[in-house]
This record gives C-alpha cells, sequence and structure tokens, in this order.
C-alpha cells in the first residue's frame, strides 16, 4: 500500500474489502482469462449493493454491484478487488458506470496490471473521486495469481499437487492404484481441475492410473481443461481412457523422440503433440498453446522434476491421516539430498482441513 494510501484507509475498509473477496471467488472456473473481481457498495456503514465477474465476456463486477444498489451508489463507496478497467472491451469502461453512478470514493485492492485495461484509478481521481489502493492486496493477488503470472511471465502459473501419507508416500509398496484421501479432498482436486487451464500427469501415472482427467461433481468450468501428459516417448496408450475420449475434450502430449508410428495414430485420434526438449521449454509450449494456468497432478518423477526445475508456484499437499511405512513411493525421493541448514523453506499460503484429511498450499522460497 503506497504511504498516502494507508494514511487515507479506515478501520471498516478492510473487511468490507474481504467480503469483496469472497464475491469474487464466486467466478471460479467462470472467468479466465478475466481475473474473478467482486466489488460491494457500501453506503453510511451498509451494503447498498454487491455484485461480481460472473463470467467471462459478461458484464464487471463494479456494473453489477452498481445496477443492485441503484440510487443507493450516489455518494456511497466502492470496494472492488481490482482497479476498475478504464477501456472498451467486450464491456464498457467500468469507469463510465462509477462516474455515472455518483460513487464518492472507491477502494481497490490491487492495480490493474493490464497495459490496456489499467489507468481507471487515475481517471476517477481526475474527475474528484477519492480512490484508494492496496487494501488486502496479498488475497487479491492470490485469488487471480494465474492472472497476474500471465502478464509478467512466459509459461504458465503452476500448481502441483500431491496427495501424501502421514510419511509422505504417493503410494503403497504394491504400487497398485488406491485413493489415499476422502472424498471432500477429492471434490477439492476437482475443484482446482475447473480453475486451470491445463490438467498434466507424467507418463507413469497414464500407465499406471489411466486417468481421465476431467472435471466432475463441482460446477463446470466455462472452459473444460486441457489435459495433457509429459510423454518423452509419446507411448501414451490408443486405448487409454484419454485417447479414447481426446476429441471430447483436447489432449495434448509433450513428447520429444516419439515412435512415428505411434505418434501418427495418437494424432488420428485426436491426441495433439507437441515437441520440446526440455522440460522448461515444454512448460513454455503450453503457454504458447495458450495455457496461463497448470495444474500438476504428479506422479513421482514429474513432480520432481517440475521442482528441480524451479517451475512450481504453488505446492498443494493433500496429506491422509494414514502410514505407508517400508517400500512405500516417497513423493521427494528423486530430488537431490539437502542438509537442514540448506534446505530453502517454503511458505505457507492456506491451510485447511478437508474431513479426516489436511489440505496445505506452499509459496515456494523467494
Amino acid at each position: 500500500m503506497h504511504e498516502e494510501d494507508e494514511r487515507a484507509a479506515t478501520p471498516d475498509d478492510g473487511a468490507w474489502m474481504r467480503r469483496a473477496l469472497a464475491l469474487a471467488a464466486r467466478g471460479w472456473g467462470q472467468t479466465a482469462p478475466n481475473p474473478m473481481v467482486g466489488a460491494v457498495v457500501v453506503r453510511d456503514g451498509a451494503v447498498v449493493g454487491e455484485g461480481w465477474h460472473p463470467r467471462y465476456g459478461e458484464p464487471h463486477a463494479e456494473v453489477h454491484a452498481l445496477r443492485s444498489a441503484g440510487e443507493g451508489a450516489r455518494g456511497a463507496t466502492l470496494y472492488v478487488t481490482l482497479e476498475p478497467c478504464n477501456h472498451h472491451g467486450k464491456t464498457p469502461p467500468c469507469t463510465d458506470a462509477i462516474l455515472a453512478a455518483g460513487i464518492r470514493r472507491v477502494v481497490a485492492a490491487v492495480p490493474d496490471p493490464s497495459p490496456i485495461a489499467r489507468g481507471g484509478a487515475d481517471r476517477l481521481r481526475g474527475e474528484g473521486v477519492d480512490v484508494l489502493l492496496g487494501v488486502e492486496e496479498s488475497a487479491a493477488r492470490e485469488l487471480n495469481a494465474a492472472f497476474f503470472n500471465a502478464l509478467a511471465s512466459d509459461r504458465p502459473f503452476v500448481r502441483l499437487k500431491l496427495a501424501l501419507s502421514l510419511d509422505g508416500a504417493l503410494t503403497d509398496a504394491t504400487r497398485r492404484p488406491g485413493w489415499l484421501t476422502g472424498d471432500a479432498a477429492r471434490a477439492e482436486v476437482h475443484r482446482l481441475r475447473a480453475d486451470s487451464d491445463a490438467v498434466a500427469v507424467g507418463i507413469g501415472t497414464a500407465l499406471v492410473d489411466d486417468p481421465l482427467l476431467t472435471v466432475r461433481g463441482v460446477a463446470p468450468p466455462r472452459v473444460p481443461p486441457l489435459r495433457v501428459v509429459f510423454d518423452t516417448s509419446a507411448r501414451l496408450p490408443l486405448d487409454s481412457k484419454l485417447v479414447r475420449s481426446a476429441r471430447e475434450v483436447p489432449v495434448v502430449v509433450l513428447c520429444w523422440a516419439p515412435d512415428p508410428t505411434h505418434a501418427a495414430a495418437l494424432e488420428h485420434a485426436g491426441v495433439e503433440l507437441l515437441h520440446a526438449a526440455s522440460l522448461p521449454q515444454a512448460v513454455r509450449a503450453l503457454r504458447t498453446r495458450g495455457v496461463r494456468s497448470l495444474l500438476v497432478e504428479g506422479g513421482a518423477g514429474l513432480a520432481s522434476a517440475f521442482l528441480q526445475e524451479a517451475l512450481v508456484d504453488r505446492l498443494i499437499i493433500f496429506r491422509a491421516p494414514i502410514v505407508l511405512g517400508s517400500g512405500a513411493l516417497n513423493a521427494f525421493g528423486g530430488m537431490p539430498a539437502s542438509t537442514i541448514d540448506s534446505a530453502a523453506r517454503w511458505t505457507i499460503v492456506e491451510s485447511r482441513r478437508l474431513a479426516d484429511d489436511e489440505m496445505t498450499v506452499y509459496k515456494p522460497p523467494g
């Protein structure tokens, strides 16, 4: 928060902004490539209007909140989780609607980084509106981390998801497929898929588990996530669930040295092949393909590779209350050894309980 903005903040600004952030999250899976945005109109200490951006291409949060408030917006304060836009896109500028409604004060969580849409705060100030930026900025950035990353990086925002036992294992000594976590945790994974442009596994997981990688059991996203397999030799079986459904939901295989005959058969079945000589190249190829947010679901080899290449932006651990013991597959067994003194420490972003399981989200060091 800028120094002059901090002096202007009131004790209630944070509370109203947290309400706006809760509203923003209602757009989960529906707004990309736009961010999720929420807005609250407050007059004389009471809410007179609320709104959120419900779906890409539809009116923005500010417009919905102002419509809800009606004449109650005149002289009121508008809380919004992103600086109001100041350009004609799929909808008119939100600054126009704010000025027309007679809003006296605007509190925004974070400046808009888009070179096209930004400038709303300056325009509103120029029209005599009191503007405050930076309230609950960290939470607003976290909610739309993939959106902010897309404007600053040539690769997707990567979330690595692992379901582990208490002793850090992905599976038991038999290596047979099975669920470590319960229904609530698995539902959360599908919710994470719904807010991702792509969901990825390594070829080892694809061969053992034969996953479908679709979104099930939660509100369906506006666009189903691309299904991705990191498979150097492109040996994904033609009778796998992924290949058999490739014409319904797109499948991409990232490869380098495929067998020409099998590669042709995969393409004939509707699978798209992307060629990359390294994991960083493969991830950048996905960004070029339009993937701004990538959820990596394992297995152990792929997880270690992403971590070693420093390609993980958030590590999401689902911890099940079981111990698998000797012979179990350790999730981080492929990582190079490190000492206690030299090991970098990750930062907890979020931690919550899902029935008997625990979900913890970590941010990488630095």
